[in-house]
Protein backbone atom coordinates (compact mmCIF):
# COMPACT_ATOMS: atom_id res chain seq x y z
CA UNK A 1 0.00 0.00 0.00
CA UNK A 2 1.26 3.71 -0.70
CA UNK A 3 2.62 5.44 2.42
CA UNK A 4 1.30 8.84 3.03
CA UNK A 5 2.79 11.51 0.16
CA UNK A 6 3.21 14.80 1.61
CA UNK A 7 3.68 17.38 -1.23
CA UNK A 8 3.01 20.85 -0.78
CA UNK A 9 2.87 21.77 -4.80
CA UNK A 10 1.19 20.94 -7.67
CA UNK A 11 2.72 18.98 -10.59
CA UNK A 12 3.18 21.11 -13.52
CA UNK A 13 0.05 19.74 -15.04
CA UNK A 14 -1.89 20.76 -12.03
CA UNK A 15 -0.30 23.74 -12.15
CA UNK A 16 -0.66 25.10 -15.81
CA UNK A 17 -4.18 24.08 -15.56
CA UNK A 18 -4.57 26.83 -12.44
CA UNK A 19 -3.36 29.27 -14.44
CA UNK A 20 -5.23 28.49 -17.41
CA UNK A 21 -8.21 29.50 -15.56
CA UNK A 22 -6.16 32.45 -13.35
CA UNK A 23 -6.27 33.94 -16.96
CA UNK A 24 -9.70 32.66 -17.85
CA UNK A 25 -8.70 30.79 -20.51
CA UNK A 26 -12.04 28.33 -21.00
CA UNK A 27 -11.60 24.82 -22.89
CA UNK A 28 -14.07 25.35 -25.73
CA UNK A 29 -14.37 22.82 -28.62
CA UNK A 30 -14.24 24.72 -32.18
CA UNK A 31 -17.94 23.96 -32.78
CA UNK A 32 -21.18 22.07 -33.15
CA UNK A 33 -20.66 18.16 -33.15
CA UNK A 34 -22.67 14.65 -33.57
CA UNK A 35 -22.61 11.33 -31.87
CA UNK A 36 -24.96 8.82 -33.27
CA UNK A 37 -27.97 7.74 -30.31
CA UNK A 38 -27.20 4.45 -31.49
CA UNK A 39 -23.90 4.02 -29.36
CA UNK A 40 -25.98 4.04 -26.31
CA UNK A 41 -28.43 2.26 -27.24
CA UNK A 42 -27.27 -0.71 -30.16
CA UNK A 43 -26.97 -4.20 -27.93
CA UNK A 44 -24.18 -5.22 -30.79
CA UNK A 45 -22.52 -1.94 -30.28
CA UNK A 46 -22.50 -3.09 -26.56
CA UNK A 47 -21.13 -6.44 -26.86
CA UNK A 48 -18.39 -5.01 -29.26
CA UNK A 49 -17.20 -2.56 -26.24
CA UNK A 50 -17.21 -5.80 -24.14
CA UNK A 51 -14.86 -7.32 -26.04
CA UNK A 52 -12.59 -4.69 -26.86
CA UNK A 53 -12.57 -2.34 -23.81
CA UNK A 54 -14.00 -4.25 -21.05
CA UNK A 55 -12.22 -7.22 -21.52
CA UNK A 56 -9.10 -6.26 -22.66
CA UNK A 57 -7.85 -2.66 -20.98
CA UNK A 58 -7.37 -1.94 -17.38
CA UNK A 59 -9.86 -0.82 -15.04
CA UNK A 60 -9.94 0.93 -11.82
CA UNK A 61 -10.64 -1.59 -8.87
CA UNK A 62 -10.56 0.79 -5.95
CA UNK A 63 -8.59 2.64 -3.99
CA UNK A 64 -5.75 1.26 -1.78
CA UNK A 65 -7.70 2.20 1.27
CA UNK A 66 -9.77 -0.22 -0.04
CA UNK A 67 -7.49 -2.86 1.89
CA UNK A 68 -5.92 -0.59 4.89
CA UNK A 69 -3.50 -3.31 6.60
CA UNK A 70 -1.73 -6.63 4.83
CA UNK A 71 -3.39 -10.49 4.98
CA UNK A 72 -6.74 -8.55 4.23
CA UNK A 73 -9.29 -9.72 0.98
CA UNK A 74 -12.45 -8.65 -0.58
CA UNK A 75 -14.93 -10.12 -3.06
CA UNK A 76 -15.47 -7.73 -6.12
CA UNK A 77 -17.92 -8.75 -8.73
CA UNK A 78 -18.76 -5.17 -10.58
CA UNK A 79 -17.14 -6.56 -13.72
CA UNK A 80 -18.52 -9.59 -14.20
CA UNK A 81 -16.14 -11.84 -13.40
CA UNK A 82 -15.42 -13.18 -9.89
CA UNK A 83 -12.58 -11.67 -8.15
CA UNK A 84 -10.60 -11.52 -4.98
CA UNK A 85 -8.36 -8.51 -4.41
CA UNK A 86 -6.35 -8.78 -1.85
CA UNK A 87 -3.14 -7.13 0.38
CA UNK A 88 -0.42 -10.20 1.11
CA UNK A 89 1.62 -10.87 4.09
CA UNK A 90 4.50 -8.68 2.60
CA UNK A 91 1.31 -5.39 1.51
CA UNK A 92 1.30 -5.87 -1.89
CA UNK A 93 -1.81 -5.78 -3.95
CA UNK A 94 -3.22 -8.91 -6.10
CA UNK A 95 -6.31 -9.79 -8.23
CA UNK A 96 -7.34 -13.13 -8.53
CA UNK A 97 -9.99 -15.21 -9.50
CA UNK A 98 -12.53 -15.88 -6.55
CA UNK A 99 -12.67 -19.79 -7.75
CA UNK A 100 -11.25 -23.13 -5.83
CA UNK A 101 -9.09 -24.46 -8.08
CA UNK A 102 -10.66 -28.02 -6.95
CA UNK A 103 -14.67 -27.91 -7.83
CA UNK A 104 -15.08 -24.25 -8.96
CA UNK A 105 -16.81 -23.04 -5.55
CA UNK A 106 -16.55 -19.61 -4.18
CA UNK A 107 -14.17 -18.43 -1.88
CA UNK A 108 -15.13 -15.22 -0.03
CA UNK A 109 -18.69 -14.48 -0.59
CA UNK A 110 -19.21 -10.97 0.75
CA UNK A 111 -18.01 -7.37 -0.30
CA UNK A 112 -16.57 -6.34 3.08
CA UNK A 113 -12.94 -6.64 4.13
CA UNK A 114 -12.32 -10.07 5.66
CA UNK A 115 -9.16 -11.29 7.42
CA UNK A 116 -6.94 -13.60 4.46
CA UNK A 117 -4.46 -15.10 6.76
CA UNK A 118 -6.04 -17.85 5.28
CA UNK A 119 -8.65 -17.87 2.56
CA UNK A 120 -10.53 -21.16 2.97
CA UNK A 121 -12.95 -22.50 0.25
CA UNK A 122 -16.11 -23.10 2.50
CA UNK A 123 -17.27 -26.34 0.58
CA UNK A 124 -13.81 -28.89 1.16
CA UNK A 125 -11.52 -26.67 3.09
CA UNK A 126 -8.56 -26.14 0.42
CA UNK A 127 -6.71 -23.02 1.77
CA UNK A 128 -4.65 -20.51 0.06
CA UNK A 129 -2.65 -17.56 0.97
CA UNK A 130 -3.50 -14.36 0.37
CA UNK A 131 -0.48 -14.60 -2.56
CA UNK A 132 -2.26 -17.19 -4.08
CA UNK A 133 -0.42 -20.11 -3.13
CA UNK A 134 -2.46 -23.26 -2.60
CA UNK A 135 -1.40 -23.69 1.24
CA UNK A 136 -3.32 -26.79 2.71
CA UNK A 137 -5.25 -29.55 1.31
CA UNK A 138 -7.45 -31.76 3.71
CA UNK A 139 -6.55 -35.20 3.10
CA UNK A 140 -3.82 -34.56 0.78
CA UNK A 141 -3.48 -39.00 0.40
CA UNK A 142 -6.89 -38.54 -1.59
CA UNK A 143 -4.82 -36.72 -4.66
CA UNK A 144 -1.80 -38.74 -5.13
CA UNK A 145 0.50 -36.49 -7.53
CA UNK A 146 -1.20 -33.38 -7.18
CA UNK A 147 1.56 -30.32 -7.74
CA UNK A 148 0.64 -27.53 -5.23
CA UNK A 149 2.62 -25.13 -7.24
CA UNK A 150 0.69 -25.38 -10.58
CA UNK A 151 -3.03 -25.16 -8.60
CA UNK A 152 -2.32 -21.42 -6.59
CA UNK A 153 -5.56 -19.34 -7.42
CA UNK A 154 -5.90 -17.80 -10.83
CA UNK A 155 -4.04 -14.19 -11.12
CA UNK A 156 -4.91 -11.56 -12.89
CA UNK A 157 -2.86 -8.49 -14.13
CA UNK A 158 -2.77 -6.01 -11.19
CA UNK A 159 -0.50 -2.71 -10.63
CA UNK A 160 -1.14 -0.34 -7.58
CA UNK A 161 0.04 3.40 -7.94
CA UNK A 162 -0.79 6.86 -6.85
CA UNK A 163 -3.03 5.11 -4.55
CA UNK A 164 -5.17 3.32 -6.93
CA UNK A 165 -5.64 -0.64 -7.98
CA UNK A 166 -5.90 -1.48 -11.42
CA UNK A 167 -6.76 -4.81 -12.68
CA UNK A 168 -7.21 -5.94 -16.59
CA UNK A 169 -8.50 -9.22 -17.92
CA UNK A 170 -5.94 -9.54 -20.60
CA UNK A 171 -2.65 -10.17 -19.29
CA UNK A 172 -1.07 -8.25 -22.33
CA UNK A 173 -2.41 -5.00 -21.02
CA UNK A 174 -0.96 -2.11 -21.14
CA UNK A 175 -0.92 -0.36 -17.54
CA UNK A 176 1.29 2.96 -18.71
CA UNK A 177 -1.22 5.08 -18.71
CA UNK A 178 -2.32 4.11 -14.96
CA UNK A 179 1.32 4.54 -14.04
CA UNK A 180 1.20 7.87 -15.62
CA UNK A 181 -1.13 9.30 -13.27
CA UNK A 182 0.39 8.53 -10.07
CA UNK A 183 2.07 12.11 -9.90
CA UNK A 184 -0.93 13.64 -10.01
CA UNK A 185 -2.51 11.63 -7.44
CA UNK A 186 0.15 11.15 -5.42
CA UNK A 187 0.52 15.16 -5.08
CA UNK A 188 -3.55 14.64 -3.31
CA UNK A 189 -2.01 12.11 -0.92
CA UNK A 190 -4.33 9.14 -2.21
CA UNK A 191 -2.30 6.35 -1.38
CA UNK A 192 -2.65 8.00 2.80
CA UNK A 193 -6.47 8.83 2.54
CA UNK A 194 -8.59 6.93 4.72
CA UNK A 195 -12.23 5.09 3.09
CA UNK A 196 -14.70 6.85 4.65
CA UNK A 197 -17.95 5.40 2.93
CA UNK A 198 -18.40 3.23 0.02
CA UNK A 199 -21.89 2.81 -2.03
CA UNK A 200 -22.84 1.18 -5.15
CA UNK A 201 -25.42 2.54 -7.35
CA UNK A 202 -27.81 0.78 -10.10
CA UNK A 203 -28.28 3.07 -12.44
CA UNK A 204 -30.64 2.20 -15.80
CA UNK A 205 -28.05 3.66 -18.14
CA UNK A 206 -25.70 2.94 -20.53
CA UNK A 207 -21.96 3.73 -18.95
CA UNK A 208 -21.10 6.36 -21.52
CA UNK A 209 -23.80 8.64 -20.53
CA UNK A 210 -22.21 8.29 -17.20
CA UNK A 211 -18.91 9.50 -18.11
CA UNK A 212 -20.34 11.87 -20.25
CA UNK A 213 -21.87 13.75 -17.08
CA UNK A 214 -18.39 14.40 -15.82
CA UNK A 215 -16.56 15.66 -19.39
CA UNK A 216 -18.72 19.21 -19.22
CA UNK A 217 -19.56 21.84 -17.51
CA UNK A 218 -22.62 22.86 -19.75
CA UNK A 219 -24.87 21.07 -17.00
CA UNK A 220 -23.74 22.40 -13.58
CA UNK A 221 -25.69 25.49 -13.16
CA UNK A 222 -28.71 23.85 -14.59
CA UNK A 223 -29.08 20.56 -13.46
CA UNK A 224 -26.88 21.29 -9.95
CA UNK A 225 -28.83 24.47 -9.11
CA UNK A 226 -29.69 23.27 -5.97
CA UNK A 227 -26.81 21.66 -5.09
CA UNK A 228 -23.19 22.59 -5.78
CA UNK A 229 -23.46 25.00 -8.64
CA UNK A 230 -22.72 28.15 -5.92
CA UNK A 231 -19.32 26.75 -5.99
CA UNK A 232 -18.60 26.96 -9.78
CA UNK A 233 -18.70 29.77 -12.66
CA UNK A 234 -20.73 28.81 -15.79
CA UNK A 235 -18.62 26.95 -18.30
CA UNK A 236 -15.25 28.01 -17.21
CA UNK A 237 -13.29 24.67 -17.38
CA UNK A 238 -9.54 24.08 -18.58
CA UNK A 239 -9.06 20.41 -19.57
CA UNK A 240 -5.77 18.68 -21.26
CA UNK A 241 -4.62 14.89 -21.20
CA UNK A 242 -2.63 12.05 -19.83
CA UNK A 243 -2.21 9.35 -21.97
CA UNK A 244 -5.79 8.41 -22.89
CA UNK A 245 -7.31 9.69 -19.58
CA UNK A 246 -8.38 13.18 -19.35
CA UNK A 247 -7.39 16.07 -16.55
CA UNK A 248 -10.01 19.08 -15.65
CA UNK A 249 -10.02 22.12 -13.66
CA UNK A 250 -12.74 24.36 -12.91
CA UNK A 251 -12.89 27.35 -10.05
CA UNK A 252 -13.22 30.46 -9.44
CA UNK A 253 -11.11 32.95 -11.64
CA UNK A 254 -11.04 35.74 -9.71
CA UNK A 255 -9.89 33.92 -6.14
CA UNK A 256 -7.16 32.63 -8.26
CA UNK A 257 -5.75 35.69 -9.89
CA UNK A 258 -5.03 36.69 -5.97
CA UNK A 259 -3.78 33.60 -4.41
CA UNK A 260 -0.19 31.83 -4.30
CA UNK A 261 -0.83 29.20 -6.98
CA UNK A 262 2.13 27.07 -5.53
CA UNK A 263 0.12 26.95 -2.13
CA UNK A 264 -1.08 23.82 -2.59
CA UNK A 265 -4.04 24.19 -0.46
CA UNK A 266 -4.78 28.02 -1.18
CA UNK A 267 -5.13 26.09 -4.99
CA UNK A 268 -7.05 23.19 -4.01
CA UNK A 269 -9.74 25.16 -2.10
CA UNK A 270 -10.38 27.89 -5.55
CA UNK A 271 -10.15 24.80 -8.09
CA UNK A 272 -11.80 20.99 -7.98
CA UNK A 273 -10.14 19.00 -10.28
CA UNK A 274 -11.53 16.32 -12.23
CA UNK A 275 -9.95 13.12 -14.04
CA UNK A 276 -11.53 10.59 -16.20
CA UNK A 277 -10.05 7.60 -16.10
CA UNK A 278 -10.29 6.07 -19.39
CA UNK A 279 -12.72 3.84 -20.03
CA UNK A 280 -15.03 4.46 -17.32
CA UNK A 281 -13.70 5.79 -13.95
CA UNK A 282 -13.80 9.42 -12.24
CA UNK A 283 -11.94 10.73 -9.61
CA UNK A 284 -13.39 14.54 -8.26
CA UNK A 285 -11.10 15.86 -6.19
CA UNK A 286 -12.81 18.64 -3.68
CA UNK A 287 -10.75 20.81 -0.92
CA UNK A 288 -10.58 18.41 1.57
CA UNK A 289 -12.19 15.04 0.21
CA UNK A 290 -11.83 13.05 -3.13
CA UNK A 291 -14.84 11.22 -4.38
CA UNK A 292 -14.17 8.04 -7.07
CA UNK A 293 -16.32 6.78 -8.92
CA UNK A 294 -16.26 3.54 -10.94
CA UNK A 295 -18.97 2.81 -13.62
CA UNK A 296 -19.16 -1.05 -14.55
CA UNK A 297 -21.68 -1.52 -17.32
CA UNK A 298 -23.85 -4.98 -17.01
CA UNK A 299 -25.94 -4.51 -20.23
CA UNK A 300 -26.37 -1.73 -22.85
CA UNK A 301 -28.88 0.17 -20.81
CA UNK A 302 -27.86 -0.72 -17.15
CA UNK A 303 -24.80 0.56 -15.03
CA UNK A 304 -22.94 -0.18 -11.31
CA UNK A 305 -21.69 2.90 -10.07
CA UNK A 306 -19.47 2.83 -7.41
CA UNK A 307 -18.90 5.88 -5.27
CA UNK A 308 -16.03 5.55 -2.71
CA UNK A 309 -15.27 8.70 -0.48
CA UNK A 310 -11.90 9.37 0.86
CA UNK A 311 -11.10 11.77 3.84
CA UNK A 312 -7.68 12.57 5.38
CA UNK A 313 -8.53 10.37 8.29
CA UNK A 314 -11.16 8.71 10.44
CA UNK A 315 -13.28 10.62 12.34
CA UNK A 316 -12.35 11.16 16.10
CA UNK A 317 -15.43 12.96 17.38
CA UNK A 318 -19.10 13.72 16.19
CA UNK A 319 -18.36 17.15 15.04
CA UNK A 320 -16.04 15.48 12.19
CA UNK A 321 -18.30 12.57 11.55
CA UNK A 322 -20.91 15.57 10.76
CA UNK A 323 -18.65 17.49 8.63
CA UNK A 324 -17.85 14.00 6.37
CA UNK A 325 -21.49 13.06 6.73
CA UNK A 326 -23.14 16.20 5.06
CA UNK A 327 -20.66 16.21 2.35
CA UNK A 328 -21.07 12.42 1.55
CA UNK A 329 -24.69 13.40 1.84
CA UNK A 330 -24.13 16.70 -0.67
CA UNK A 331 -22.41 14.43 -3.16
CA UNK A 332 -23.63 10.45 -2.70
CA UNK A 333 -26.96 11.31 -2.69
CA UNK A 334 -27.66 14.82 -4.02
CA UNK A 335 -24.98 15.65 -7.05
CA UNK A 336 -24.28 11.82 -7.97
CA UNK A 337 -27.59 9.93 -7.38
CA UNK A 338 -30.57 12.41 -7.19
CA UNK A 339 -28.63 14.46 -10.42
CA UNK A 340 -26.24 13.09 -12.33
CA UNK A 341 -27.25 9.34 -12.51
CA UNK A 342 -30.57 10.45 -12.72
CA UNK A 343 -30.23 12.63 -15.52
CA UNK A 344 -28.07 9.71 -17.47
CA UNK A 345 -31.19 7.68 -17.32
CA UNK A 346 -33.37 9.86 -18.27
CA UNK A 347 -31.13 10.22 -21.53
CA UNK A 348 -31.44 6.39 -21.59
CA UNK A 349 -34.98 6.53 -22.16
CA UNK A 350 -35.24 9.13 -24.35
CA UNK A 351 -32.34 7.43 -26.53
CA UNK A 352 -34.04 4.23 -26.38
CA UNK A 353 -37.32 5.88 -27.81
CA UNK A 354 -35.51 6.01 -31.54
CA UNK A 355 -37.20 9.83 -31.64
CA UNK A 356 -33.52 11.13 -32.44
CA UNK A 357 -31.09 9.36 -34.51
CA UNK A 358 -28.21 11.76 -33.54
CA UNK A 359 -27.15 13.96 -30.32
CA UNK A 360 -25.96 17.31 -30.57
CA UNK A 361 -22.80 18.52 -28.86
CA UNK A 362 -22.07 22.50 -28.30
CA UNK A 363 -18.98 23.97 -27.54
CA UNK A 364 -18.63 23.80 -23.94
CA UNK A 365 -19.54 19.38 -24.46
CA UNK A 366 -16.21 19.14 -26.71
CA UNK A 367 -14.46 16.41 -23.80
CA UNK A 368 -17.73 14.76 -24.88
CA UNK A 369 -16.30 14.30 -28.22
CA UNK A 370 -13.19 13.76 -27.34
CA UNK A 371 -14.07 10.61 -25.06
CA UNK A 372 -15.86 9.05 -27.55
CA UNK A 373 -13.34 9.22 -30.28
CA UNK A 374 -10.96 7.42 -27.62
CA UNK A 375 -13.71 4.86 -27.41
CA UNK A 376 -14.26 4.32 -31.02
CA UNK A 377 -9.91 3.98 -31.39
CA UNK A 378 -10.72 1.17 -28.78
CA UNK A 379 -13.13 -0.34 -30.97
Amino acid sequence: MDQMVKVHRPTLGQRALAEALARGDAALGEGIETIPAAVYTDPERYAAERRAIFDRLPHLLGPSALLPGSNQAIAHDGYGTPLILTRDADGRAHVFANVCRHRGTRLIDSDEVVPAKRIVCPYHAWAYKPDGELAGIPRADCFPGLDKAANGLHEFSCVEAGGLIWWAKDESADFGDALALAPDLDAFGVGGLHLYRRRTHDVAANWKLIIDAFLESYHVQRLHASTIAGFFADGITVADTIGVHQRAAVGRTSYLSEIDRDDWTLLRKAVTYTYQLFPASVVIVSPDYINLLIAMPQSVGRTLVEDIMLIPEPPTNNEAEDHWQRSWELLDEGTFGNEDFQAAALCMRGLSSGQIDRVTLGTLEHGLADFHRKVEAAL
